[in-house]
């Protein structure tokens, strides 16, 4: 394995993370989810990615009950904000950040987690209010650390404005081979604050595994047959893209590796990436994917992927899923 430093923070982390969005949305089960936080540990992925939206708060809790069995400063755990946990608990006013950071850190059994992300911006809130708030949960100690996921460059430059560059370390955007959309204007944004980027999708919902064939069905039981995450499926399953992904399987091929490493090797490529979130379903994934990290690809490499991809990757600056634009000010 090998380790990256997360923006200007003190956090050294695995390339590789394990995130628990994939495994609670796909509905894995507790005994699992334990054998996949097992390998993680085995494979020296050190970075444990969650939400305290993921499950309604059952994945923090699984892996509250996990984790607390190895020291704590073994691993860097992330959480987030932002998301629906009722009808009446969602977004980022400062009573809702105080009241989920707690109910997070019980369901995790600790006394705080080392990355606190905003999993969305909040448009309806006050910036000012928003920013406090995260700076109250650094200094009574309960993250250590502050990121954002999905923000639009004018929120991000709008919160730095406010907060000053040492609050936030860390930027969550998809980023994947299909999806290039944070190239446009994220990367070199954060860069310049000192903040590193922790990709989710890289493996573009399970596409880049190779194991959605053109013009077959999708396999059963597979996330692109559920009509719950088929949504995120549209982002990037653009026409030709099923037959642009087989043109890559030579590619690593060659390599001696899988597809799914080629991959996470491709976005880790960049230095402004500090790790990728990977999903699992079982050990074996896992540790497959573990084997991805400190791959190198040469330019050559890197040309034959962009030929092979063609015009099917999404380079514009799209926004994600959920986001509005706009910052409200008192």
């Amino acid at each position: 394995m090998q380790y990256r430093q997360i923006g200007s923070s003190d956090l050294r982390v695995s390339e590789i993370a394990l995130g628990s969005w994939v495994t609670f949305a796909g509905g894995v089960g507790f005994d699992t989810t334990r054998a996949c936080t097992e390998a993680a540990f085995d494979a020296g992925i050190t970075f444990f990615d969650t939400a305290n939206m993921y499950g309604r708060g059952e994945a923090e809790r699984a892996w509250g009950e996990i984790l607390s069995t190895h020291p704590r400063d073994s691993y860097v755990l992330a959480t987030k904000v932002w998301g629906p946990m009722s009808d009446t608990d969602s977004g980022l006013s400062g009573a809702q950040i105080a009241k989920q950071i707690d109910a997070s850190l019980e369901r995790l059994q600790t006394d705080h987690v080392d990355l606190y992300y905003a999993h969305r911006f909040d448009t309806h809130v006050p910036i000012e209010e928003t920013i406090e708030a995260f700076q109250r949960v650094v200094d009574q100690g309960k993250a250590r650390h502050i990121g954002f996921s999905e923000w639009l460059p004018e929120q991000i430059e709008a919160a730095i404005e406010l907060a000053g560059p040492e609050l936030f370390v860390a930027s969550q955007p998809q980023y994947s081979m299909l999806w290039r959309a944070p190239e446009a204007r994220i990367f070199d944004l954060s860069s310049g604050i000192g903040v590193s980027q922790v990709v989710w999708s890289p493996l573009a919902q399970g596409i880049l595994t190779g194991k959605y064939l053109p013009g077959e069905p999708f396999p059963e039981g597979s996330r692109a047959a559920d009509p719950e995450q088929a949504r995120f499926f549209d982002l990037v399953l653009r026409p030709g893209v099923l037959e642009a992904v087989q043109r890559l399987v030579p590619i690593a091929d060659g390599l001696g590796i899988t597809l799914a490493q080629l991959a996470l090797a491709w976005a880790l490529r960049r230095s402004e990436v500090a790790a990728v979130i990977t999903g699992a379903s079982r050990p074996e994934q896992v540790h497959a994917n573990a084997s991805a990290a400190g791959t190198a690809l040469d330019a050559a490499t890197l040309a034959a992927i962009d030929d092979a991809l063609g015009e099917v990757s999404v380079t514009e600056p799209v926004p994600a899923m959920y986001v509005e634009p706009g910052v409200l000010h008192r």
